[in-house]
Parts: C-alpha cells; sequence; structure tokens
C-alpha cells in the first residue's frame, strides 16, 4: 500500500511539477566561436549538441544551413579556432584541448592512446579534413599563403601550398598573440617572459627578428594600421606583489604605444590617469584594441568606474568617450571595412545584453531591441550582422539581425527532446540586501504552479569565476548556459531557486567588482551569501528549514563557505570542484606564490577559506570533481573530504577521472546535475 502511495505522490508531483528531464533541458545544441567568411555572406560556428561537436555553415542569402564535420560521440575533444580561407573554400580549425602543466591533452574518456590537439582543414566543396599538424591558435596571413601556430610555445609556419610545416624561429620564453601584417610580409606576436613581455616582429622575406621598444614591461595586444606601416599596442607596468583574487582597484598606469615601421619609431599616444581605470580591464574579444578605418585606436577603459569603449587619434591626442553611460561592455567585434565597432552591453538593461554599434565620428546605435539577449556580435563582408541569442525560456542559438528583429538561424537543429517554452519559467530580477547592507542582483525562479500558502525548499546558485554576472536568460558561456537550465529543472521540480550575482562578479561596475576584502582578502562576498540565504527565509513561500546551496568553482567556494559557517540556515549543499583553501589555488594560478614567505598574505587567505571553520560544518554536502582540473586543485576536494570524515559530516562525493574543470564530456554534466538534483530531493524535500 506504501509503495502505491509512493507512486501515486511521484505521479502526481511530475503533473504539477512538470514532466521534463534534466537530459531533455540539456539537450539542445550550444553555439559558440561564430567567424564570417571574408567574401561570401557565410559564417560558421561550432555546435556542441549533447557532447557531440560539429562546425555548421550557413549561407545568409539563401538562409540554408548544415552541419559539415561529423564527429558522433561524446568524446570531450573541443573544437575551436574556427577561421575562413581568403577564398572562403575551406575552414581551418583545431581539435583537442590544451595541455596541462605537464603537457597532456585532455583525454575525458580515457582513451588508452590519448588524445591530439590537431589543426585541421575542411574543404568545403566536398568536406574532405585534412589534418596539418599538432598545434594551436593558426592564423593564415591576409594572402592566404602562410599559416602561422604555436607549438611548444614557439611560433611555426605551414606552407599552405608545398604543405609543410616548419619552426619559423625560436625564442626564449613562450609566443601568444599572433597577427599578420596586411600584406602578409610580417608576423606580429607577444613573446611572454615571466615577469616582462615583449612585442616580437618577424620579417619573412629577411628571415629577420626584432623586439619593439623592450622594456621591463608587459607588451600586447598588437592592432596593424590597415596600410601595415605601424602597429599599436598596449603596455602593462610591472608590478610586484599582485596575487588574483584580491581586490585591484589601481595599478600603475597602463597606455598604448604606436611603432612605425618605416621610421622605426615608437611613441606613447595615450595613458590612463592614476586611480580609477589604471589597472588595464580586458573585454571578450579577440584583441582588446582595434584600428579603424579613419585612424583611430579603439580600446576598453575604466575611467568612469565602468567597462567603457574610447577612442584616441593613432597619433596621439585626447581620448574620445565612445560609449558614455554605467553600463558594462563585453563583447566586441570590428567591422571588415573597419568602419565600425559592434559591442554587446547591458546599457538600460542590467541583466540581459544587447548589440550596438559605434564608431570614433558617430555616438551609439542600438541594433537589438529589448527582449532577450544577445552577445558577440560579427559584421560580414556585406554588412549583414549575425550574433548569439537566448532568451528566458529558449537557449542560445545563431541569429541574424535585421532592423532590430533578431531571427533564429539553423531551426532544422533544435532537438524535440528540448522542453517547449511552456515548460520553463521566466526568472524574474530581485534586488535584495547583502548582511552589510550592499545592494545585490539576483534571478528568482519560481515554480510555474505555486499553492497559496504553501512553504516550497528553496536553493541559492553562485556561478564561478568570479568574474561572472549570471543574466535573466541562457548564458552565453556554455558551463553557465547548463547552470542556467538545472536552474529551470529545479524549479519545475518545485523548488524556488534564487542566483545570486554576488560581489566580485562583473556588470555592476569596477568598484563591485574589485570589492573590498572580497575573495583572498577577506571573503567580503559572504555577505552576499548570508544575505541571500536571509532573503529566502523571509520569503512566505519558503520553507525556512529547507534552504540549501550550490555552485561550481568559485560558486563552490561560496557554498562551502556558506555550509561551513552557517549551518544553522543552509541545510544542505553541492560543492562542484570548489576552493577550500585559497593558498592552494593562488599558487596553482601563481607558481612564484609561497605562503611560507608571505605570512600576513596566507594566514588571511586562510582565513578567508572555508576550512578554518569545518568545526562548525553540520550540513550534508555532495562534493563533485574532476582529477584533471587545471583551474581548481583536486587536492581541494581530497583535502575537504579527510576534515569532513574526522567532523562526521555526511557527506557523498562523484569523481570523473580524466576530467577537466569545465567538464568536456555531456555525459559528466548530466551525472553531474541528476546527483545534484537526487542530493536535494533527499534532504529538502519532506
Amino acid at each position: 500500500m506504501k509503495r502505491h502511495l509512493l507512486l501515486l505522490c511521484l505521479f502526481s508531483s511530475s503533473l504539477i511539477y512538470g514532466q521534463y528531464s534534466i537530459k531533455d533541458i540539456l539537450s539542445s545544441p550550444f553555439p559558440s566561436d561564430l567567424v564570417a567568411a571574408q567574401e561570401s555572406e557565410q559564417v560558421a560556428w561550432v555546435f556542441n549538441q549533447e557532447g557531440k561537436r560539429n562546425i555548421w555553415l550557413a549561407d545568409l542569402t539563401t538562409g540554408q544551413s548544415e552541419a559539415i564535420t561529423n564527429y558522433s560521440s561524446d568524446d570531450g575533444q573541443a573544437i575551436s579556432n574556427l577561421q575562413f580561407t581568403p577564398d572562403d573554400q575551406a575552414i581551418l580549425f583545431v581539435r583537442g584541448g590544451a595541455p596541462n602543466r605537464r603537457g597532456e591533452i585532455p583525454n575525458p574518456t580515457s582513451a588508452p592512446d590519448g588524445a591530439q590537439r590537431l589543426i585541421l582543414k575542411i574543404t568545403l566543396s566536398n568536406n574532405a579534413i585534412d589534418t596539418l599538424s599538432t598545434g594551436a591558435a593558426p592564423t593564415l596571413s591576409p594572402d592566404g599563403q602562410q599559416l602561422a601556430f604555436l607549438k611548444g610555445g614557439q611560433v611555426w609556419l605551414y606552407d599552405m601550398e608545398k604543405e609543410m610545416a616548419k619552426k619559423a624561429f625560436t625564442i626564449r620564453g613562450s609566443a601568444s598573440g599572433l597577427r599578420w601584417s596586411p600584406n602578409s610580409s610580417y608576423l606580429a606576436f607577444e613573446s611572454r617572459r615571466g615577469d616582462h613581455a615583449y612585442v616580437g616582429l618577424f620579417d619573412l622575406a629577411n628571415h629577420r627578428l626584432a623586439y619593439i621598444s623592450p622594456s621591463v614591461d608587459n607588451d600586447g595586444q598588437v592592432a596593424w594600421s590597415p596600410d601595415g606601416t605601424q602597429i599599436a599596442f598596449i603596455r602593462i607596468p610591472s608590478q610586484s606583489g599582485m596575487l588574483p583574487f584580491m581586490p585591484r582597484r589601481s595599478a600603475l598606469p597602463w597606455s598604448i604605444l604606436v611603432h612605425d615601421l618605416d621610421k622605426q619609431t615608437t611613441q606613447e599616444i595615450w595613458k590612463a590617469q592614476e586611480g580609477t581605470g589604471s589597472a588595464f580591464r580586458g573585454i571578450s574579444s579577440a584583441n582588446a584594441i582595434f584600428w579603424t578605418q579613419d585612424d583611430h585606436i579603439t580600446f576598453p577603459y575604466e575611467g568612469e568606474g565602468y567597462t567603457q569603449l574610447y577612442a584616441v587619434p593613432a597619433n596621439g591626442g585626447p581620448a574620445k568617450w565612445l560609449t558614455p553611460g554605467q553600463f558594462e561592455v563585453q563583447f566586441v567585434s570590428m567591422t571588415p571595412d573597419r568602419s565600425q565597432i559592434l559591442y554587446s552591453s547591458n546599457q538600460g538593461d542590467v541583466d540581459r545584453q544587447h548589440v550596438w554599434s559605434v564608431s570614433p565620428g558617430q555616438s551609439p546605435k542600438r541594433l537589438t531591441g529589448d527582449s532577450g539577449i544577445q552577445w558577440s556580435p560579427l559584421a560580414t563582408k556585406g554588412g549583414m550582422t549575425v550574433c548569439l541569442a537566448s532568451s528566458e525560456t529558449f537557449p542560445a542559438y545563431v541569429a541574424k539581425v535585421d532592423n532590430g528583429q533578431v531571427s533564429q538561424i539553423a531551426k532544422d537543429d533544435f532537438p524535440a527532446t528540448f522542453p517547449k517554452r511552456k515548460s520553463l519559467v521566466e526568472p524574474e530580477q530581485v534586488i535584495f540586501s547583502a548582511s552589510d547592507g550592499m545592494k545585490i542582483h539576483g534571478q528568482l525562479f519560481k515554480p510555474a504552479k505555486m499553492e497559496k500558502g504553501k512553504q516550497y525548499p528553496a536553493v541559492l546558485f553562485f556561478h564561478g569565476g568570479s568574474r561572472r554576472q549570471m543574466l535573466l536568460g541562457f548564458h552565453h558561456r556554455g558551463y553557465y548556459h547548463n547552470a542556467y537550465a538545472l536552474n529551470q529543472y529545479l524549479a519545475s521540480q518545485g523548488y524556488i531557486v534564487l542566483s545570486v550575482n554576488y560581489r566580485s562578479g562583473i556588470g555592476y561596475g569596477m568598484e563591485f567588482r574589485e570589492a573590498l576584502n572580497y575573495g583572498a582578502r577577506g571573503a567580503s562576498e559572504f555577505n552576499d551569501v548570508m544575505g541571500a540565504g536571509t532573503y529566502l527565509r523571509s520569503r512566505a513561500d519558503v520553507n525556512p528549514q529547507k534552504i540549501g546551496l550550490w555552485g561550481g568553482s568559485y560558486g563552490g567556494y561560496l557554498t562551502a563557505l556558506g555550509l561551513a559557517k552557517a549551518s544553522d540556515l543552509f541545510a544542505a549543499g553541492v560543492d562542484i570542484h570548489g576552493v577550500h583553501d585559497w593558498n592552494v589555488v593562488i599558487n596553482n594560478f601563481v607558481r612564484s606564490y609561497d605562503p611560507a614567505k608571505q605570512a600576513e598574505v596566507a594566514a588571511l587567505a586562510l582565513q578567508s577559506s572555508p576550512m578554518p571553520y569545518v568545526k562548525d560544518w553540520r550540513s550534508p554536502v555532495l562534493l563533485i570533481h574532476g582529477d584533471d582540473d587545471r583551474n581548481v586543485p583536486f587536492s581541494e576536494t581530497v583535502t575537504i573530504v579527510e576534515a569532513l570524515r574526522q567532523q562526521k559530516v555526511h557527506f557523498e562525493q562523484l569523481i570523473f577521472p580524466d576530467e577537466v574543470h569545465g567538464f568536456l564530456l555531456h555525459k559528466n554534466w548530466v551525472a553531474a546535475f541528476e546527483a545534484t538534483a537526487d542530493f536535494f530531493d533527499r534532504m529538502l524535500k519532506e
């Protein structure tokens, strides 16, 4: 009889809260690496559908689209660095992930023969794929004859006609940031040498290597002038003692320099003011600076406290503020004719993004409407605008922008298994007070059919980064696109979910991002954790005894911190590859960091971590981690498990051998989220 009652309850619950599964809501293909052809109105991108990553090609004039590769397994091999050849007859790309510090390519399936990182070419007339070399960061010369790429930190060249690869030259340190001159005669690059970096220039015809205005500082982000006679680059002064995960509101001011190849002269054309904006802040773009057709250098700057776009004449002078206002610019590109800068920002819609255009001689123009989210704008040779987009109830897709309207490209690829829009909820923007009074933004997901007077279990979600911002819709990064999907699923299962944009994240200005005492300097974000928990507990529709929290990476850190310091408020948590001792993680990013030599810094970093508070941790936790994690060492989970065992705290674990930080295998995302939902059901539902 009890068994029949249980089955009846489960059946009734599925009717009330929705009938889709975690597999269903993770079934949509996630687009990335959108690129435009050089001469035709074609675009290409990568679709990751349930772990099967393939390149898609669309003709914008006919509306036709198709997959041009046929990788059919969830093997964890990333596809990136798409680039059309100048004649649009082929696409170059990389298949395989970056190596860890031991030189190991990600191999999450534990394939006996290991994995490789290959530079490939697909011929569009027959979809034949040729392997050019092992390596990364392929950059084709404008004339299409030479392919520059990186291997082992050195620059290599592949002759496209002779089909031969050879090392271009040998340098100390490691190379990055390959940039061809417009006439294909020179290759500029960044030479990273630990505490300083040069801009290098390789003359192919004379086989000559030179360094531009070498200094003790860090130079990079090269942009060529349209005629190829000059290069602009950024100079960031070397400054010791700068560690990650600590607030940095100012620095020794950075600058922009221009080098004239004919005159062999270098001049500083602009320099940041001291104070706000003096620390360089980048954007999501192939390069941080752009040389426009009217000889202006467009660049990001935080002089007014927000990441904005400015422009300065290439021969020097006052900078013009191109995007005035209190909002953040994130994704940026330049049109092929160099006349316009396309960008996405949260102007007028702080928890979404929309697409705009601007030039040094014009005011910003909004290209997309009020609905949905749009990012990664790109212009074709013929002037069409494409981007990636999503909404509250529809996952990420490739879109064409026309007179403010955003229309989906490649509609036929969409799986029938993905939940209907009416099955998903539209999250609400909420603004609540942290325990120290700071105003914090969040997105509140509520079950679609709530019973009046009923109290529901609730869950807090914390993103990673921490330089991230969750939005009122499916996210522009695959990791958080999945996290948004899980929050939707939890709402469908009768949870109230609050996704928290805690301090030290982006989207709300420099002072919010560089919050005082955040991270390893005091964990001031814990005020936001407590404020979010108190906000949920104060809601009449929340069961105050059934509040959980979850997150990955930095979100796992805040989950562990909440459980360790406030088990009386939080009944359970899911900690996915979380940080438990800042000293370990700082050393993972800065190998020269030695806690023994920086005792005061190390002591505060430890006190800002969950580890010292495990003695007060009582609530159960699910720990999830891959043991090839290159961001948060796997030892962080090993160490916390030992401490929890000593405290006799109930924990469960889900470990993925050979998996990296952002899970490469789709099946691991499904397994992690199914385990999360099951854990919360057992711990939070009566």
